[in-house]
């Protein structure tokens, strides 16, 4: 059974590096690991297929800025004839601590613009989201500090967040939902293993 692991981001070289494309360095460490899987357009994003730890994972990049996401997640569900339980979106949150990750089988897009997309284009908000702290914005706007790349002060939090969240992907695909979320929603720092 194939499970479809999406990151949310904007694309083109602009947005490299931003708070709001956490999501696609993520799906792309994922992408590099294990198999070394490459992209191709389809569903109006970036897709690869990649294995972890035995499973087969489709990963999506949407090319459709982040407010659209929803297009290339319905395109790809309906396809692969997937349900919802099959399905995890990686994203940025703001209003978690800097690296901090948490993991919820559902709920509220959060005012996260893409969840909200997915939620919309789905017709539900019972899938699997993987949020991941960008840091506190202070007196910024929201949509300055999501589009602002992270403070070189702020980067080792960020790459310890990367490897936990591919590690979070790796147990949900492997393990489940509730397994993930019993590992990762607490600390920040890396976990062996």
């Amino acid at each position: 059974m194939r499970k479809l692991v999406v990151g949310l981001g904007n694309p083109g070289s602009k947005y490299e590096g931003t708070r709001h494309n956490i999501g696609f360095e993520v799906v792309d460490r994922l992408a590099k690991g294990g198999s070394g899987a490459t992209f191709a357009r389809k569903f109006d994003g970036l897709l690869a297929e990649s294995e972890i730890d035995f499973h087969r994972v489709l990963l999506l990049k949407p090319e459709t800025f982040m407010n659209l996401s929803g297009r290339s997640v319905a395109q790809a569900m309906r396809f692969y004839k997937l349900e919802l339980a099959d399905l995890l979106v990686i994203c940025d949150d703001l209003n978690l601590p800097l690296g901090k990750l948490r993991i919820r089988g559902g709920g509220s897009d959060g005012g996260q613009k893409g969840l909200r997309d997915i939620t919309a284009q789905l017709g539900s908000d019972s899938y699997a989201r993987l949020r991941i702290g960008i840091g506190e914005r202070g007196p910024v706007d929201a949509a300055d500090f999501v589009l602002s790349r992270f403070r070189g002060a702020d980067r080792p939090a960020v790459e310890d967040a990367l490897i936990l969240a591919s590690q979070a992907v790796a147990v949900w695909v492997t393990q489940g939902q509730a397994a993930a979320m019993n590992r990762f929603n607490g600390p920040t720092t890396p976990t062996s293993g």
